[in-house]
């Protein structure tokens, strides 16, 4: 990591800024004849910034400096932070996903590892730590509150509140990841409970869609103090109103900013941040990381220099990293500078008063670090060859039916397709069988559910991808390509198959937990787009047919999910038949 932010000074590196700041001394750099974005007073002005050592000293036309860069006019912004996401979405390391979003102007972010500690627990968390470190990016941790996500699902590993404490001192920790389980917040659950008694000193992050009235009231109560679920403008106002943060997600699966930026206003701006949440490769390659969340707001009508401000100083004051977020005397200088508020094109970026980024490129040099090493995570029963059959019953069939852009499904009642007193994938009514396989212990389990609007007409899919616990899940036509599909996974040692007519088409290795891979973003973006097109060409019309994928078996967010135990209805938090009678 770099230069933490939290690290107290000593009165002699104080007393060097100050001189330099009151123009006693020369600064190190000087900016000139920049446009200034100002986050704190919303107005941009012309000027100059002075850098000594790792820290902003003045913001004025007339400091000394042993060097001056001459912007010619170009825009000046404090570095963009996303205050929410999973790392592991971008399947790749934090190295690599640096390479890629750095030169992009993000110099920060708030990462929640409950992805990999679902599969690795204590030893995830403490690999994307390590991982972190010597890093030119800032990367802060919020602890996983949910692993698993819920009891109706089997992850590698269990994290009660005695298994979370040990990150509590860690300086880069600044909090609770988010709170799904807000039937257990609500039901008095204790080890919920502990986990939001011992993080009570630092921010709780809160995970509630569809949460309303008392119920959101008791939610909140316990200190939980933002949300990134909200997908309507009624909902966001209700947790606004309530005193919550309303964290404004533009991801890959999920996309709400659309819906939620006539809530902003100058009155309640202080109030909303910009996340990605969960954003792939190759959104990134193509439309940019924070960079690129900030441009379509402010294509879609949000004031410029407003939608700066929810990136930067909004999340760093929610935070409490007291060092970052703006342009300002003493603060570190995170710096990025731009072309013009319509394109957000970076030119380059500064961290800690120095150059790692020009025109789109990092132009630091990797410092040497230790590997940190994990075990092998695919780990499933060996298969016979009918594990995916399903018996046909008596009546209708629950069906997940997909939501376009949204992680969240409803549910169909639909007369099953027969053959052979057996339950097929309907090719004509686009209801496709999907399983989630136990990946963790071998147990065999398997659930078993349909699917509507997946699309493809032929061959499987399958992926150790699949939140929050990720099994492996698969979705496809026949029995066959399935279970190659699966198989296929246990052979690469996790990751993405795509097979049709029993051989593969596309396939990634992800040996990371079955979630990343050490390769660069843009090969891994590479590996993904091809992978696309072959589900793209297997019939699907989905933009992000993976991430849609990944988020079926979420058994926190409604309304018809499923997990390796069975179908789940959120709503209630019950297991359901395949068949309603």
């Amino acid at each position: 990591m770099s230069e933490n932010p939290f690290a107290r000074r000593n009165k002699k590196e104080i007393a060097e800024l100050v001189h330099v700041a009151s123009g006693r001394n020369p600064a190190d750099l000087c900016l000139d004849n920049a446009r200034i974005v100002n986050v704190y007073s919303g107005e941009v002005i012309e000027g100059s910034v002075a850098v000594y050592g790792d820290r902003i000293a003045g913001v004025g036309p007339d400091y000394d400096a042993r060097e001056r860069v001459d912007l010619e006019g170009a825009y000046i912004a404090p570095g963009f932070i996303d205050a929410h996401f999973h790392l592991e979405s971008s399947m790749v390391t934090v190295p690599e996903f640096t390479r890629a979003v750095l030169p992009l102007g993000t110099t920060s972010a708030v990462a929640d590892p409950h992805e990999i500690a679902n599969v690795f627990g204590y030893n995830g968390i403490r690999f994307m730590l390590e991982s972190s470190k010597y890093n030119p990016m800032n990367v802060f941790f919020t602890m996983p509150s949910c692993v698993p996500a819920t009891s109706m699902e089997t992850s590698g590993a269990e994290m009660e509140a005695f298994d979370l404490y040990p990150f509590l001192r860690e300086k880069w920790v600044v909090g609770l990841g988010e709170v799904m389980n807000y039937p257990g917040v609500l039901k008095g659950d204790p080890d919920t409970l502990d986990k939001i008694a011992i993080y009570s000193e630092k921010r709780l992050e809160g995970h509630a869609p569809g949460l309303s009235g008392k119920q959101l009231a008791g939610y909140i109560s316990t200190g939980i103090s933002s949300d990134h679920e909200a997908t309507t403008i009624e909902e966001a106002r209700e947790k606004l109103r309530l005193g919550m943060y309303v964290m404004i997600r533009e991801g890959s699966a999920a996309k709400n900013l659309i819906d939620l930026l006539p809530l902003v206003t100058c009155e309640n701006k202080s109030r909303f941040m910009l996340v990605t949440d969960d954003h792939n490769p190759v959104d990134i390659i193509r439309h940019g990381h924070m960079d690129g969340v900030v441009r379509k707001a402010i294509k879609n009508g949000l004031e410029p220099i407003t939608a700066i401000q929810l990136a930067t100083l909004n999340p760093a004051e929610y935070f409490g990293l007291r060092d970052l977020g703006a342009i300002a005397p003493g603060k570190l200088a995170d710096l990025i500078v731009f072309n013009n508020f319509e394109d957000i094109k970076i030119h380059a970026v500064y961290k800690n008063g120095s150059l790692v980024a020009r025109k789109g490129k990092p132009v630091y040099v990797d410092p040497p670090r230790p590997r940190p090493a994990l075990r092998s995570s695919v780990n499933i029963k060996w298969l016979e060859g009918g594990e995916f059959e399903y018996p046909a019953g008596k009546g209708k069939c629950r069906v997940m039916k997909i939501i376009p852009e949204q992680i969240v499904t409803d549910t169909l009642l639909v007369e099953p397709k027969i053959e052979d007193g057996k339950i097929v994938s309907d090719v004509d009514n686009d209801i496709l069988k999907v399983c989630v396989i136990e990946r963790h212990t071998a147990s065999g389990r398997i659930g078993k559910g349909l699917v509507q609007g997946f699309g493809i007409k032929t061959g499987a899919v399958a992926s150790t991808v699949a939140h929050d616990s990720h099994n492996i899940i698969v979705v496809g036509v026949s029995d066959e390509d399935i279970a190659r599909a699966v198989v296929r996974l246990n052979k690469i040692g996790g990751g993405i198959s795509v097979i049709k007519n029993g051989k593969p088409l596309e396939e990634l290795e992800l040996p990371i937990a079955g979630l990343m891979s050490e390769r660069p973003l843009l090969v891994v973006a590479e590996k993904i787009e091809r992978i696309t097109k072959a589900i793209k060409e297997l019939g699907s019309s989905l933009d992000d047919p993976l991430m849609t994928l990944s988020f079926l078996a979420l058994p926190v967010i409604p309304k018809l999910k499923l997990t390796d135990r069975g179908l789940v209805n959120v709503d209630t938090f019950d297991y359901v038949n395949l068949f309603e009678a």
